[in-house]
């Protein structure tokens, strides 16, 4: 009789294994699905990929244009892109300005070469002009301690100067996932208001001992810019530096107040390319609030190039590598990214910045001084490898005309 019984509730437990099996193995073949359905090509034929361009490019430049040209397209293609901006300035002037892909996916409405993007922490290059500008004309000095310019910030067991701040090595932390993101925030009407939700958190470590990225701190640099212009920081930005180089496009990214003409912004999520949600960046100031366009950083770097607004002395203090207490160098100026990378066969001295961690945006700038160079890469999507497709063109148009 036993054997019978054991059978019997073998055969029961296999019932229920079953029964609760399936609705997992359910759920999971429906994730599965979902996934599969969501991650779909956004553009099956790399030829295919849509792109507006205003002005066609000079004679010269025309076989430069169409190799960068491909390669654009093969990228938005395999990276699976919404869509992607570029502009490539040479010699002072903008020789190509071309929008690829889609700027809002739903309605299949281009990018425009003039349609503005998040640039995120690539406003920290635009802020450091207006600190040299600033500098030029005595109204602030990079090695004043902080609170000379934001009393609001509280002293430290060590000095902040504003050079440390600038350079990621006052010990300043950087924001958490969890403090921005995908959480709508309250506006800032002035950068000074942004530094109140980190204001009393204590330093990392002594300013010079260490390099740590830290949006934080660009904050606290845009209070400073604020303070020592005597006006709002977004009001001196775009009186002071944007109008004067003609970037018309330049602004502040504000969800209570949203520009006209910028694209619509996605990231990848589990079920594919998802929307992003509405934020309000104006609390991160000069360390990340800026909606562009390629044209405008490319005119923003040709500027820096020729000494047109800056002095050169100026532009060089600012993308010069800072020094740790050690002697060590960073990698990083007052703003900017530093590097030397392989063009045409030659080492060339690059720098520009770079963003991939605002909600919905990637962009790499760089500037080849020494071959008058500029190239501006942008995207509608978070986490996108900006840099590899702006290299590439630089590849290309570094060369000279074809």
């Amino acid at each position: 009789m036993s054997e019978p019984r054991n059978k019997r509730r073998e055969t029961q437990l296999t019932l229920i294994a079953v029964a609760v099996g399936l609705p997992i193995v359910a759920g999971v073949a429906l994730v599965s699905f979902l996934i599969n359905i969501n991650n779909k090509s956004l553009h099956s034929d790399p030829q295919a990929v849509a792109s507006v361009i205003h002005s066609m490019p000079l004679p010269k430049w025309a076989a430069a244009v169409k190799q960068a040209q491909q390669v654009v397209r093969a990228n938005v293609a395999e990276q699976n892109l919404p869509g992607l901006s570029v502009a490539v300035g040479v010699a002072g002037d903008i020789v190509w300005a071309e929008g690829f892909g889609w700027a809002h996916l739903e309605s299949k409405t281009p990018v425009a070469p003039g349609m503005r993007f998040r640039i995120g922490h690539v406003s920290k290059a635009l802020t450091s002009a207006g600190v040299g500008l600033l500098r030029q004309q005595g109204r602030l000095h990079l090695d004043d301690e902080i609170q000379t310019y934001v009393p609001s910030y509280p002293r430290k067991p060590w000095p902040v100067t504003l050079r440390q701040l600038m350079g990621h090595v006052a010990g300043v932390r950087h924001y958490r996932d969890d403090e921005w993101g995908d959480k709508p925030s309250a506006p800032c009407e002035r950068a000074s208001d942004g530094v109140k939700s980190f204001a009393n958190d204590p330093l990392l470590f002594e300013p010079e001992t260490q390099y740590r990225y830290s949006t934080y701190g660009w904050v606290i640099v845009s209070a400073a810019v604020e303070s020592a212009a005597n006006e709002p920081f977004f009001t001196f930005m775009r009186r002071q530096v944007f109008e004067p180089l003609g970037m018309v496009d330049t602004e502040a990214d504000s969800a209570t107040h949203p520009p006209s003409n910028r694209v619509t912004s996605y990231y990848r999520g589990n079920f594919g390319t998802e929307l992003t949600t509405s934020v309000d960046y104006t609390c991160f100031a000069g360390a990340g609030a800026f909606l562009s366009t390629p044209s405008d950083l490319v005119r923003f770097g040709t500027a820096m190039i020729t000494g047109t607004f800056l002095h050169p002395f100026t532009v060089s203090m600012l993308q010069s590598r800072q020094q740790l207490a050690t002697g060590e160098e960073t990698e990083y100026g007052l703003g900017w990214m530093l590097d030397t990378v392989e063009l045409g066969g030659k080492r060339t001295q690059m720098t520009g910045h770079a963003s991939r961690t605002i909600e919905g945006a990637s962009t790499s700038f760089l500037i080849f001084p020494e071959r008058g160079l500029v190239v501006a890469v942008m995207s509608n999507i978070s986490f996108a490898d900006a840099r590899l497709i702006a290299l590439a063109v630089a590849q290309i148009f570094g060369a000279g005309p074809l």
